[in-house]
């Protein structure tokens, strides 16, 4: 259940945390299998929606809060309010804003505002909860909370669930875009984006998930190695000696078992 990856401040749930575990190679490479693809197909999607990470600095998984599905959900019964308009947008800020967003939601609903949540790596939004085999959104939500893997099977179920895994496997962006983006999709150039994406992926170096693991784990610990895409850099260099250093590891900046281990969140 969602309690046990929420941590209450007052009545009001402000920081969603669970294991926040990293994607794993065999979580990946099972999801591919699932949907007939190969992984430069998923991180396509990643990239575009998520820029290739599910979770924050913070350890809770990236939400964006829509204000017109809480709207929507409950029947305009709080439409005073900013987070709740007929209208989509007032987005404001990325991150840790739209935490704030949405426990203003919770104070006023807390089943619908879940719902009105995008979370994790393929932002999936909450009131889909079915289609990704939940009995409810709180159980998707805790599913989000805990690793990179789990939002991975969350975006395979739902692929398949609304029947857009055959897109993703013929590499019809159009339709993959409309499906998952919605009507809309053409004002943000989504197909276009899906497209570069899978052309940089395609024929290029994919993300190391080690080093990615690596990336994500120091962002946790107050580090920063640069993007957490897998494709390490100076950044990342840097970080990773800092981090060997303060815990008197060997300093290579290198990504090995040991500063693997020592970077694992408890």
């Amino acid at each position: 259940m969602l309690a046990r990856c929420v941590k209450l401040i007052g009545n009001m749930a402000l920081e969603f945390t669970g294991k926040s575990f990293a994607i794993s190679a065999a979580g990946l490479a099972g999801v591919a299998d699932t949907l007939g693809v190969k992984a430069p197909e998923i991180w396509t999607v990643f990239s575009v929606e998520t820029k290739g990470c599910g979770f924050l600095p913070d350890r809770r998984p990236l939400i964006l809060f829509e204000r017109h599905i809480f709207s929507r959900l409950t029947k305009g019964a709080h439409d005073i309010c900013d987070v709740s308009n007929p209208q989509a947008g007032g987005y404001g800020a990325t991150g840790a804003n739209q935490y704030a967003r949405l426990a203003q939601a919770i104070a006023l609903d807390r089943d619908a505002a879940l719902q009105s949540a995008s979370w994790g790596l393929g932002q999936i939004m909450g009131m889909n909860y079915k289609m990704l085999g939940f009995n409810g959104v709180e159980d998707m939500v805790a599913a989000m909370c805990d690793t990179e893997d789990a939002q991975l099977l969350g975006f395979a179920a739902f692929l398949k669930s609304a029947k857009l895994d055959s897109a993703l496997r013929s590499h019809d962006w159009t339709a993959l875009a409309r499906g998952y983006n919605g009507p809309n999709y053409a004002i943000n150039q989504y197909d276009t984006k899906l497209n570069a994406a899978y052309q940089k992926y395609s024929t290029g170096t994919l993300p190391n998930l080690d080093a990615r693991t690596a990336q994500l784990y120091l962002t946790y610990a107050g580090f920063n190695p640069g993007p957490v895409d897998g494709m390490p850099g100076s950044k990342t260099q840097a970080a990773l000696q800092q981090f060997q250093q303060q815990r008197g590891l060997p300093v290579t900046g290198a990504v090995d078992a040991a500063t693997l281990s020592a970077l694992a969140p408890a």
